[in-house]
């Protein structure tokens, strides 16, 4: 099975306001106050200042949108996110922004906790998991698979 992800990670009221002024922005509610912005081609298009991605190493992140990231978070902790796996082989890479700057990260690779980099960045964020969990399946991004399942839940 395929797995694919690229989005905005942050708590619900952050994201929701930041994300009013983003063309095409969807927001789908998670687990434990998060909220989380797919990446579409259109979102991509209404944030990209035709600057360079960075060194950040990720896929999908679209130039200049590290500032916009950055701006956001002087409002709280923002994380960007992309996922891709395809039969149980794949990788993640999770970035966290705070008080206006990238404070963690980008992530590759698990923790010595073994937490994969999008948990990590979960945690951060405030997410907790349960026994026999982690922070991805306790916020419930394992209930699509991949950004079109999400945008048809947005709200």
């Amino acid at each position: 099975m395929t797995y694919v992800l690229q989005a905005v990670i942050a708590g619900d009221e952050l994201l929701r306001a930041a994300a009013q002024n983003v063309s095409g922005a969807r927001v789908v509610s998670l687990g434990q106050g998060l909220s989380l912005m797919p990446m579409t081609a259109e979102v991509s298009d209404a944030v990209t200042d035709g600057g360079d991605a960075g060194d950040l190493g990720f896929r999908r992140l679209p130039g200049g949108f590290r500032k916009t990231l950055a701006e956001w978070s002087a409002v709280g902790p923002v994380a960007y996110v992309e996922a891709e796996y395809f039969g149980g082989v794949g990788e993640q890479r999770a970035a966290l922004w705070a008080d206006g700057a990238l404070a963690w990260g980008p992530v590759d690779e698990p923790s010595r906790e073994r937490l994969s980099p999008i948990s990590q960045a979960l945690r951060r964020l405030g997410a907790t998991s349960g026994p026999g969990e982690d922070e991805f399946t306790a916020v419930g991004l394992h209930r699509h698979r991949d950004n079109t399942g999400w945008i048809s839940r947005s709200s």
